[in-house]
């Protein structure tokens, strides 16, 4: 990728980014001029960037948004939900349009560009011949690649289709490898012939994300909400049809050629080549039949699209105060800084463990080697903390997706609803904001779908008809915070302990002597849901479990606390950096691993005798509780220590809400590390989190415990 495109990548994230936000803020203040101009900036500037680098599908896009952002600045239209809808629409395709870039590092091309075109149509038809007589609609879906977050099946969709008689699939861009493979974006085109009418289909498509283009067939109609047209266009456009209606037979065809002749022009001139072709049909139409009805129907179904109004020529002004004081760093510089500083953690372990052995031998300079290193142990954390520094970002860049997604999915439920975002310029590592979206879209999912009651039901509990959703971030010690919560009906106790019953996950006797807290816990199992049936959104047991896992695994931990007919609130604590670990070591069938110190409750040293087997499994009771063993060197299929006959080290660690004892042959020290994860043919081994060096130069596994006891 060159660097006009490099450049042009990052700067048009961050004004969709800029737009995204501003538009949904309009949508619940239309009148905020502030906010307007700020959001038709972002436009403007998006449409200039894409102009530098001869981007001119992306350019005629924007623009078109850019207009109705325009008129409303004007006072000539209010900025209606339905418009604001159409912005965002905008910035989906701009969005894909990115997406490409940046995987293939060159402006889109086939099939993303010439998709423009009536290609895709002509191909579907001349590979469906056999259909082709009872073809009355032909579609073409490119479904946003986030699509399926937003709880849309459009594979399900399209096959779903009226009358459908012809449907192929292809990707907007090649498959990547399996090993690049990201199963959770969708990259589909599906284009699809039925014999349905176009209101059908149309109607059938409401509310899909992404682009979609329907096209009547033989008919000369435009699905009207896939154009977009200038206002000089439609003023001439508007005069062709006028002049149609004063044709006569004495001047008929000389009317209807050049009424024909300038529409198709005017819409070559727009870039619509299909549109004009249309138009050029219905010309060769209306003069074989006499009638001038067949092109003037195909004009005024044109002038009954989006309208768009002239290109600003004014450059808007940007206040100094707006001009953002950062410094652009490449990702790769700022990761190669911190395995330096990895390195010289090391170097410090080394140093610790010279003076170490200096000090056991009574060397005379141990003194000054100890106080040397604590210098440098105090210069190497102050390090550590700059650069880790340079790696966070603020919530604010998951956070922001949000306010769209609600609003989808309030449309959808027909639950009026409010999301307040709290904190959102907390800032948390970056691995750990990029992993947040997923396991905070099933919260917020849940919150809507099974917590936020219907306007009907919060009316007769005396609630307001909007519902109120809060994400609250903070910043405390060392542990980033998130609070979601809702006002919603909360959690069904009741209902929690008849499902957790019927699937067997807890016995009638163990639901009896649970607390509340430990009922509301039951939640998180795998394969738990309370919802009547399995829906878009929920119902299929795979959100909760799924949370509590990939929070986990970052070492951080997810409670719930509810209370009936008021709301829930789910809590995550999160570790401000996933690079820099407190570990412990320990020793396992004669080898050296680290085990993180989040996931270790205790360690205990109980007589041999007290492991007790259970079946196929050993345990031990630990003050009234009983928790199962497992022999490390065993699980990680070692060569067994020499065993002793008296006592069994045991480290007793929690996961996923459960305690487990690892028993190991002796506990090593505490240490403070930047893991490096695994790379090459190490990629991918389980039970790893990542390594480091020791201060004796061996190399240092640390242990995921909630892999190893899956």
């Amino acid at each position: 990728m060159n660097e006009f495109l490099t450049q042009f990548l990052i700067e048009s994230r961050e004004f969709v980014e800029q737009a995204t936000e501003g538009l949904l803020v309009l949508e619940q203040s239309p009148h905020d001029a502030e906010r307007l101009d700020s959001v038709f900036r972002a436009f403007h500037t998006l449409k200039g960037g894409a102009g530098i680098v001869e981007f001119a599908a992306m350019e005629r896009a924007v623009h078109a948004a850019e207009e109705i952002l325009s008129s409303a600045r004007s006072g000539k239209h209010a900025l209606t939900p339905t418009l604001v809808g159409d912005c965002l629409a905008c910035l989906d395709q701009v969005i894909r349009w990115l997406d490409v870039i940046e995987q293939t590092g060159e402006l889109p091309s086939s099939p993303a560009e010439s998709r423009a075109d009536d290609t895709w149509l002509a191909e579907m038809l001349d590979s469906n011949p056999d259909v082709r007589a009872r073809v009355t609609t032909a579609l073409q879906f490119i479904p946003a690649p986030d699509c399926f977050y937003q709880g849309e099946d459009p594979l399900a969709r399209v096959t779903s289709l009226p009358e459908l008689l012809a449907l192929e699939v292809e990707p907007v861009v090649a498959w990547p490898s399996l090993n690049s493979l990201d199963p959770y974006q969708c990259n589909l085109v599906l284009t699809a012939l039925t014999a349905a009418s176009m209101s059908e289909v149309t109607e059938h498509m409401q509310g899909h994300s992404g682009t979609c283009e329907i096209r009547a067939i033989g008919t000369g109609q435009i699905a009207p909400q896939d154009w977009v047209l200038p206002s000089q266009a439609r003023e001439i456009l508007s005069a062709q049809r006028d002049l149609l209606a004063h044709a006569t037979p004495a001047n008929f065809a000389g009317f209807i050629a050049s009424a024909g002749l300038t529409a198709e022009n005017v819409l070559r001139s727009c870039a619509h080549p299909e549109a004009a072709a249309i138009v050029a049909q219905a010309t060769q139409k209306s003069l074989a039949e006499s009638s001038s009805d067949s092109l003037r129907i195909s004009i005024a179904q044109l002038l009954s699209s989006k309208p768009a109004a002239l290109t600003e020529n004014a450059r808007p002004s940007v206040k100094p105060e707006a001009a953002a004081q950062t410094l652009r760093i490449e990702a790769a510089r700022v990761d190669a800084l911190v395995r330096l500083t990895g390195e010289l953690t090391v170097a410090k372990n080394a140093a610790g463990h010279v003076a170490k052995l200096a000090q056991e031998e009574g060397n005379a300079l141990a003194g000054v080697l100890k106080e040397r290193h604590s210098v440098l142990s105090r210069l190497i954390a102050e390090l550590q903390e700059s650069v880790l520094a340079m790696r966070v970002l603020p919530l604010r860049s998951v956070l922001q997706r949000f306010p769209r997604v609600v609003r989808e999915m309030s449309a959808n439920l027909g639950k009026p609803l409010k999301l307040e975002i709290e904190g959102d310029d907390t800032e948390a590592d970056k691995a750990i904001v990029e992993m947040l979206f997923e396991p905070l879209l099933h919260i917020v999912r849940n919150a809507i779908d099974h917590g936020i009651e219907s306007p009907a039901d919060r009316a007769a509990r005396g609630k307001p008809s909007t519902a109120r959703i809060q994400i609250r971030a903070a910043r405390q010690g060392d542990q980033v915070l998130l609070e979601i919560s809702d006002d919603g009906g909360g959690i069904d106790l009741e209902r929690v302990r008849e499902v957790a019953k019927a699937r067997g996950i807890a016995t009638e006797e163990d639901l009896r002597s649970m607390s509340e807290t430990d009922i509301i816990d039951l939640v998180f199992a795998a394969g738990f849901s309370t919802a009547a049936k399995v829906t878009e959104l929920s119902g299929r047991g795979v959100g909760m479990d799924a949370v509590r896992t990939a929070v986990e695994r970052i070492g951080g931990r997810v409670s719930v606390e509810s209370r009936a007919g008021h709301g829930t609130n789910v809590r995550f604590s999160l570790p401000f950096s996933v690079m820099m670990t407190d570990v412990m070591t320990v020793e396992a069938g004669g080898q050296m691993f680290g085990v993180p110190l989040d996931a270790i409750v205790e360690t205990v040293s109980v007589p041999k005798t007290a492991i007790k087997g259970i079946g196929a499994a050993q345990a031990i009771v630990l003050r009234n509780r009983t928790i199962p063993v497992f022999d490390l060197a065993s699980v990680l299929a070692l060569r067994e220590a020499t065993p002793n006959d008296t006592a069994a080290t045991i480290v007793i660690t929690t996961m996923a809400g459960h305690l487990g004892g690892l028993r190991v042959d002796c506990i090593g020290e505490r240490l403070e590390v930047i893991l490096k994860p695994l790379d090459g043919l190490l990629t991918g081994i389980p039970g790893i989190t990542g390594t480091t060096l020791l201060g004796d130069g061996r190399v240092l596994l640390v242990l995921d415990i909630g892999e190893l006891l899956q």
